[in-house]
């Protein structure tokens, strides 16, 4: 991106489009930085628009490779802002295995709830309405819909990409409920393998919209294991049998010269001598965990944008510690 092609870049003040003044009137907003332009989202896939060059140390690189090699799924740590979900994408984009099926971990969340969802309510009443209209009701697959774990199980031929993402910030049992479907690659469906005999494949609902797959006598099975990503900011460990199934990868915080080349990859090489000293604010500040390189983008895109980031607090407002109270 250069500078010409940033409508803010020509006039320095055109960029406060906020004013606090009040009246209402029409602005046009600006382009989005390139890490905030969002394609097409659909049920629990993601496909970013316009990926970038995924910037990654040999060893690290040879780790992943591994984890493909081996089929076994690759647990990825580090700090905020190193890339740990974005390594997914950039599989997947790479490797050309379609878009990203995520699972969010939260304190909440079930290995249920990532393999499969049966509405049974939604089917009680859709049969009652079809009853008193004198209609047939659709059969028990419509209303179930895998999970995004489910999906990407179901796939036949080439794997699809899982993203796990923050796994340690889900209940302490979930990585071992995990281990079953990760060592066996498969799961049942009880509602369908209870289904009498002559009801062998069931049409259900993917992850993916109005997708549809054929499930048999309710055993959903992989013919090649998906390519698992898991996340976790290091908030707790995880139990020694989950540890063994998997590859570790540790990402570093990157170092000047991964920062410039970072910089240079998303903003180009020509961006690299009007944020320098940006970069250099950014290496005196950080402290392990205490700032992520998507903060150093920020900065670097409203700098190029011709925004003043050292005026009233801006820089302190880009760059601003991730740890301790607000």
């Amino acid at each position: 991106m250069t500078a010409a092609e940033h409508p803010t870049s020509q006039d320095p003040g055109s960029w406060r489009l906020f004013r606090g003044e009040g009246p209402p009137r029409q602005v046009t907003m600006p382009p989005a930085p390139p890490w905030r332009r969002f394609g097409e989202r659909s049920g629990g896939t993601t496909a970013p628009g316009d990926p970038r060059p995924y910037l990654i140390g040999p060893t690290q690189r040879d780790i992943v490779n591994a984890a493909l090699h081996l089929r076994r799924p690759l647990l990825v740590t580090g700090h905020p802002g190193t890339g740990k979900s974005s390594l997914a994408h950039a599989v997947a984009h790479e490797l050309a295995l379609g878009p990203v099926l995520r699972w969010p971990v939260n304190s909440r969340s079930t290995l249920a709830e990532a393999l499969y969802h049966y509405d049974a309510v939604g089917r009680l009443r859709e049969t009652n309405l079809r009853q008193h209209a004198d209609d047939t009701a659709p059969g028990i697959g419509y209303f179930i819909r895998l999970g995004p774990l489910g999906t990407a199980l179901v796939t036949a031929g080439r794997p699809r990409v899982l993203l796990v993402d923050e796994l340690d910030k889900g209940d302490v049992d979930l990585p071992n409920d995990l281990l079953t479907v990760f060592e066996e690659g498969e799961f049942e469906i009880p509602e369908l393998s209870r289904l009498p005999p002559g009801e062998d494949d069931v049409e259900v609902h993917s992850a993916r919209g109005g997708d549809t797959v054929t499930v048999h006598r309710g055993v959903v099975r992989c013919q090649e294991f998906p390519v698992v990503v898991i996340t976790s900011n290091g908030e707790r460990e995880f139990p020694p049998a989950f540890l063994r199934r998997c590859l570790r990868l540790d990402l570093p915080d990157p170092d000047e010269q991964r920062l410039r080349a970072i910089v240079a990859a998303h903003l180009g090489a020509e961006a690299l001598p009007r944020v320098d000293d940006l970069v250099r604010a950014f290496l005196a500040r950080r402290a392990p965990g205490e700032l992520a390189t998507d903060q150093l983008l920020n900065a670097a895109f409203l700098r190029l944008g011709g925004v003043d980031l050292d005026a009233d607090g801006l820089l302190e407002a880009v760059l601003h510690r991730l740890g301790g109270a607000l």
